[in-house]
């Protein structure tokens, strides 16, 4: 049974899923400097090309290759342009269970892209890759994560309290760090049954099924 990820690319109508390439240095270090994802995410700011050129040549492959996670490049897939990263983290092989996190680029937000990339991650764990379960954790007050959480089906289990660090503006425009809660999400492969229906008949974004 494998222990690491495949280099996968995952298609749906709107979006692709594929490994991360330096082509995506520019975009992805502008998308790491935006406020809300130093809000929410421990990422250094401020954040540079350089930063983001060793997390595509170096980071990223490290953690497929030791089996520890997967990052992806969400990219639309007319225009091929950049619009937000999936991550898995903390995998257990032995449980088939992995932690999922996405962050959608400030100028792609509001079109459902976020639901979309998880959405169809998820899938390929439960379906290709024979996951039973995929852990969810967001920052108490970070509205719009819990609000994907819930769309893809997931099942808030509980609260880690004061176990998240997120950060606030200070007066003289540095970060300071502020504890917050976590809130754990879980979804199970019999969590899908019914959502991705549900979430086509509402508009929310077409279905899809093809991964490589």
């Amino acid at each position: 049974m494998t222990s690491t990820f495949p280099n996968i690319s995952i298609s749906t109508e709107r979006l692709v899923l594929r490994p991360l390439d330096e082509d995506d240095v520019t975009a992805l270090a502008e998308m790491m400097n935006d406020e809300q994802v130093a809000a929410w995410t421990d990422v250094p700011q401020p954040f540079t090309e350089d930063g983001a050129r060793t997390w595509i040549t170096e980071h990223a492959p490290t953690e497929r290759e030791s089996g520890r996670g997967l990052d992806l490049a969400v990219a639309e897939f007319l225009t091929q342009r950049l619009v937000g990263i999936v991550q898995l983290t903390r995998t257990n092989w032995h449980i088939r269970s992995t932690e999922l996190s996405y962050i959608i680029a400030p100028w792609a937000r509001g079109e459902g892209y976020a639901s979309e990339a998880a959405l169809a991650t998820a899938q390929w764990l439960f379906g290709d890759q024979k996951f039973e379960r995929i852990e969810l954790r967001t920052a108490a007050d970070n509205t719009a994560s819990q609000q994907v959480a819930q769309k893809i089906g997931c099942i808030s289990e509980g609260v880690l309290r004061n176990a998240c660090i997120a950060h606030v503006r200070t007066e003289d425009g540095t970060w300071a760090d502020v504890r917050t809660d976590f809130i754990v999400w879980s979804l199970l492969p019999e969590d899908l049954e019914g959502t991705v229906d549900q979430l086509a008949d509402s508009g929310g974004f077409p279905t899809y099924s093809h991964w490589n």
